[in-house]
C-alpha cells in the first residue's frame, strides 16, 4: 500500500480502487463502508439527506431542522418533502490509513443549491451557496470513533466561508480533511479541539437547534450517534471572525 495520508490531486495517482470505481466488498478482512451525505445549512432551515451502505446493507435518511427547535425526519427520501439540485464541483479528496487498510473521502462546501423544502405546512425556497457534500468510503477499523463539524457562513469582512473539521478519521497533522473555504478556495488547517459535549470546536461556539440521534445494537453493528443542527459564532482558524454561521456538529462511536 502507498504511503498515506495523501490530500488533493495526488489522490488520483494512487494505485488503489477509489470511487467512482467499484471497490472490493472486502479488503484485509474488513468490509467496505461507503456513504454520501448532503447538507444544506442556512438561517431559515437546515437539512440533510444521506445514503449509506455498510457491508452492502443500505440505510437512507433525511432530516429538516427549523430554528424554533422542530425537527422532521424520515427514512424514505421523498421529493414531495425535499426537492433540490446541487451544482457540484471536484471538492477536496483525502486518502488515509485506517486500521489494516485505507479510507477515502471527498468534501465539497459552499456549493450552490436550488429547490424547495416542504415541512410544517409550509414551502421553503432554498437558493444559494448553502450546500455541503460528504462522500466517504473505505475499510474502516472494527471500532471507529469521530467528532466532526461542517458549516457554511460569512465572515465579518463579507467573505463567504465554509469549514470541515474532524477528529478521529482523516485527522493527521498534515494531509488531513480539515479545511476552511474562503470565497470558494480550500485551505487545509491545523487540528481543532472539540468539546466533549460538542459545544465548541476550535474557536467556534455552537448553539443547538435540534439533534438527530441513533443508538443501534445489532449482531455485528453497534452504533451511537448524535448530530445536532445549529448556529455558530466566534472565529475560524486564521482569525476570520464569523458574522454568521450554520451547520452541524457530530459524534459517532461505532463497531462495524
Amino acid at each position: 500500500m502507498p504511503t498515506l495520508p495523501i490530500r488533493g490531486d495526488a489522490v488520483r495517482a494512487l494505485d488503489l480502487p477509489l470511487p467512482p470505481e467499484r471497490m472490493p466488498a472486502l479488503r484485509r478482512g474488513r468490509p467496505l463502508k461507503r456513504w454520501r451525505y448532503v447538507g444544506v445549512y442556512g438561517p431559515e432551515l437546515m437539512l440533510c439527506v444521506g445514503d449509506a451502505r455498510i457491508a452492502g446493507v443500505p440505510q437512507r435518511w433525511w432530516a429538516v431542522a427549523l430554528p424554533d427547535g422542530r425537527l422532521f425526519e424520515g427514512s424514505r427520501v421523498d421529493a414531495e418533502v425535499i426537492d433540490i439540485s446541487l451544482d457540484e464541483g471536484p471538492g477536496v479528496e483525502v486518502v488515509s490509513p485506517h486500521g489494516r487498510s485505507y479510507i477515502w473521502t471527498r468534501k465539497q462546501a459552499g456549493i450552490h443549491v436550488s429547490g424547495t423544502v416542504r415541512v410544517a405546512g409550509r414551502e421553503f425556497r432554498v437558493e444559494g451557496p448553502l450546500g455541503f457534500v460528504d462522500e466517504s468510503a473505505g475499510y474502516h477499523a472494527r471500532r471507529t470513533t469521530w467528532r466532526w463539524s461542517a458549516g457554511i457562513g460569512r465572515s465579518r469582512d463579507g467573505r463567504a466561508v465554509a469549514w470541515n473539521f474532524v477528529d478521529g478519521v482523516h485527522d493527521a497533522a498534515r494531509e488531513s480533511e480539515r479545511t476552511v473555504w474562503v470565497d470558494g478556495e480550500p485551505h487545509e488547517v491545523a487540528p481543532q479541539a472539540f468539546a466533549a459535549d460538542l459545544s465548541t470546536v476550535g474557536e467556534l461556539r455552537f448553539s443547538e437547534w435540534s439533534a438527530r440521534e441513533d443508538h443501534t445494537n445489532r449482531l455485528v453493528i453497534r452504533s451511537d450517534y448524535r448530530q445536532p443542527f445549529g448556529s455558530f459564532s466566534g472565529a475560524l482558524p486564521g482569525g476570520l471572525e464569523l458574522e454568521s454561521g450554520y451547520g452541524v456538529m457530530e459524534w459517532h462511536d461505532v463497531r462495524w
